[in-house]
């Protein structure tokens, strides 16, 4: 098994060698870890890995080999691997799909609990019991306007919950620009100044005042140029934005290398109560987003950037994301952006044609008073404008 593990990292682009394997193996044999997937991982780590720079690509490699479900909403609820395998799918037309009613947020969460106590073995291509296919609300694979996706992979997107343990990767902001015109759509909003002690060579002031001087050399200094602009800007990370990984790159590295005043935060899908800074962390060292709030000064220039694809529940209802019971709506918490900082702008890498069929973008477009623009070159020359302002 170990062996096609091993094989496993190396399509993946992970340099391993078979010196670091053996290690491994030995690791194993003089039994240093507990019989547990979540330390053979860290041991698989330290051993096979040799630069942090390839965590991600281990990462998806040893979730590609080793398949599984970890619960995040109660440890204790066990549900069968068995029961969430996907071995049909059903074909609805649209009439069968209109039929198909939303039971609402606590309705949904009331009857998976009872759910719970009653189910005892698998089903599949139903509407009622935790499954696979079908039209119930519950399980993965199927039809359903409105449910909890638990195990599997989303399609239909219309998950208010999402019962799974997901792990997201940062974006890499050293990556390459395919298109170098990202950059120069955001020097827009670079604003510079002279700053500081006179330690720059002024080489113009030098040659004039030399010329000036019947040739004898003049040396003229000046202080350093620097950007006055400060960037606080907010990366929707997983889950629909998966589709967007490129671009986004592409985007946060511009924006390093243009904004030498810029932090950033994760959240995903809506901002709740706090937010993250590295993603394979993101359960144990959150930022809490009061803090984030008061440690800005307000002439700092807000950019989320998300698809805005998600349940409308996720940000008007009070416990509506998909990852935990959040106390308070996430509409509270983007208002409460933009009050703190009122030059802000939304860019949204999903295509602008498809905006009209999303009600969350509408719904997020409205709270952030239509200040919503898409990563096209025309898009983010308007939202440069709109923040240089």
């Amino acid at each position: 098994m170990l062996i096609d593990f091993f094989f496993t990292l190396r399509d993946a682009k992970v340099p391993v060698s078979i010196k670091e394997f053996l290690t491994l193996l030995e690791a194993l044999q003089q039994q240093v870890i507990a019989p547990s997937l979540d330390e053979f991982y860290y041991l698989a780590r330290l051993t096979l890995v040799k630069d942090e720079a390839h965590f991600d690509k281990f990462d998806r490699a040893f979730g590609a080999f080793f398949k599984g479900i970890e619960t995040v909403f109660d440890a204790k609820a066990d549900i069968p691997l068995d029961w969430l395998l996907k071995r049909l799918e059903r074909e609805l037309t649209p009439e069968q799909k209109a039929q198909l009613q939303k039971l609402g947020y606590d309705k949904l969460m009331d009857r998976l609990h009872e759910l719970l106590k009653e189910q005892k073995e698998r089903h599949e291509g139903g509407n009622k019991w935790i499954g696979t296919g079908g039209t119930s609300p519950f399980g993965n694979g199927g039809t359903n306007p409105e449910g909890i996706r638990i195990g599997g992979k989303g399609g239909n997107r219309s998950a208010v919950k999402v019962w799974d343990q997901r792990t997201y990767r940062d974006y890499d902001g050293e990556r390459e620009l395919g298109i170098r015109n990202i950059k120069v759509a955001l020097r827009r909003l670079r604003r510079f100044a002279r700053q500081g002690a006179a330690d720059e060579l002024a080489l113009d002031e030098t040659i004039r005042s030399t010329a000036n001087n019947a040739g004898w050399l003049d040396i003229r200094m000046q202080p350093e140029r620097r950007n006055r602009i400060k960037v606080l800007m907010l990366l929707d990370v997983g889950g629909t934005m998966d589709d967007h990984i490129e671009r986004t790159e592409e985007l946060f590295s511009a924006a390093k290398a243009e904004f030498k005043h810029m932090e950033f935060y994760y959240f995903h899908n809506c901002v709740y109560d706090h937010l993250w800074k590295n993603n394979r962390r993101r359960h144990a060292e959150r930022f809490p987003t009061w803090d984030v709030l008061r440690t800005y000064p307000s002439d700092t220039r807000l950019i989320f950037v998300g698809d805005a694809t998600m349940s409308p529940y996720e940000i008007l209802a009070p416990g509506g994301s998909v990852e935990y019971a959040n106390d308070e709506a996430g509409a509270e918490w983007l208002a409460r952006f933009c009050h703190a900082f009122p030059k802000f702008a939304w860019l949204n890498p999903e295509p602008e044609h498809l905006w009209q069929y999303r009600q969350s973008i509408d719904v997020v477009r409205r709270i952030m008073g239509n200040r919503m623009f898409p990563v096209t070159m025309d898009g983010l020359e308007r939202a440069m404008r709109l923040l240089s302002k």
